[in-house]
């Protein structure tokens, strides 16, 4: 089951013919745990999740049951589809994977909590012992959850509904549950989260952050100085002023070719727009290599 600390929304990488590279993939995952992440959540809206086939996604679930590092290996759905969305935790769940990051069904506007409590009734119902983390994203989902209805859920599914990743940011200030774990999506939000209660992040950018990030909350959880957030704050708002996506591949793919594919109808940043990039993160000191822009 998760627990407080820095995650990733980890990233996928795929092949020329546009399938999913599942061993670069897995090993992406197991460097940036390496270097200081608790754990990568696979299949996230940063994992291209909606835009990879169910069988795809079987066939990954199945090669990571038996790697070492499973305990810090979690599934997000990226499925519209409730009987998809079923389908996948089912399969899951037979490898013993419990804890999933679940998005409401993007596409739809105008959703109604009702309808919302429907969907992950309906999950729940489904599979009665699944563990969910809320995955709040009103840019992507078209929905944002309210703290009285997060707390509804709650209180109906106490043993189902366990946590919230809030990349909407208004329920990390505010919302305070006992055993529920708010992860705001944004490391930049991590250390007033940690000093409001919150669980750790669960983000796009800790691919790259991780080692800032992982400081930022070893430091809160020791009691000791801050050096480094000024600068993990700096570097996570150099990103957003891109797509995400985009960027952390562009910004990978300088010291890794692999990085390069996206699924359409995501594209790179243009070569102007990566060497722009590249030029904000030199200025904070925040590159792998001091030529990479030359």
């Amino acid at each position: 089951m998760i627990k407080k600390g820095v995650y990733a929304a980890s990233i996928s990488i795929f092949n020329e013919d546009n399938s999913l590279n599942i061993g670069a993939t897995i090993d992406h995952a197991v460097s940036i745990i390496k270097s200081g992440l608790h754990g990568v959540f696979f299949f996230g809206s940063t994992g291209q999740s909606q835009l990879i086939s169910i069988s795809e996604k079987k066939e990954f679930i199945a090669k990571i049951a038996g790697h070492k590092l499973k305990k810090q290996f979690f599934l997000g759905t990226g499925c519209n589809s409730l009987k998809e969305n079923i389908e996948i935790i089912k399969y899951a769940k037979e490898y013993d994977f419990r804890d999933f990051l679940i998005m409401p069904p993007a596409y739809y506007k105008g959703n109604t909590d009702e309808g919302i409590s429907n969907f992950y009734s309906s999950l729940i119902k489904a599979v009665p012992k699944i563990k969910i983390i809320l995955y709040n994203f009103e840019k992507l989902s078209g929905y944002k959850f309210s703290k009285e209805f997060v707390t509804k859920l709650v209180d109906a599914y106490p043993d189902n509904i366990i946590g919230c990743k809030d990349s909407s940011y208004n329920l990390f200030e505010n919302l305070k549950l006992p055993n529920f774990l708010i992860f705001p999506g944004s490391e930049a939000k991590l250390l007033k989260g940690l000093e409001l209660g919150c669980a750790g992040c669960i983000s796009a950018v800790t691919n790259v952050t991780h080692s800032l990030a992982r400081k930022v909350f070893d430091d809160f959880e020791k009691k000791e100085t801050q050096s480094v957030n000024d600068k993990l704050i700096e570097v996570r708002e150099t990103f957003d002023q891109y797509n995400l996506i985009s960027a952390l591949h562009s910004f990978l793919s300088i010291k890794d070719i692999k990085y390069k594919k996206v699924l359409p109808p995501l594209i790179l940043l243009s070569k102007e727009q990566q060497k722009e990039l590249i030029n904000k993160l030199n200025n904070l000191k925040f590159i792998f290599d001091k030529n990479l822009a030359a």
